[in-house]
């Protein structure tokens, strides 16, 4: 299996939880601090999968990745962090409860 092909239920999975979590209160904001959280995560797995790989901790088959690369880091190692992002906060939307309407 190709690492693209991992990571696609992960993102199908994100975008859905994330798009059912549309119509509890304060998705924008959760939105955006989501965005904020995946500018920081990505910023961090640039850098420590670059140093990672590149102190040659670990390599991919290059046969399993899809060739796009930032710096030396695959671009399938950058989907995790983005649905964690955004996946977990709207899994806790979607399960806290609500207070019904007075």
């Amino acid at each position: 299996m190709t690492y693209p092909l991992l990571v696609l239920p992960f993102l199908i999975v994100t975008a859905a939880v994330t798009a059912l979590s549309a119509r509890r209160p304060r998705f924008a904001a959760r939105m955006a601090a989501s965005g904020v959280a995946a500018v920081v995560l990505l910023a961090l797995t640039a850098v420590f999968d670059n140093v990672m790989i590149a102190l040659d901790l670990f390599t991919y088959p290059p046969e399993h990745l899809s060739g796009l690369r930032i710096g030396l880091a695959p671009v399938e190692d950058f989907a995790y962090p983005l649905c964690a992002a955004f996946g977990v906060p709207a899994v806790f939307a979607l399960l806290r409860r609500t207070e019904p309407a007075a």
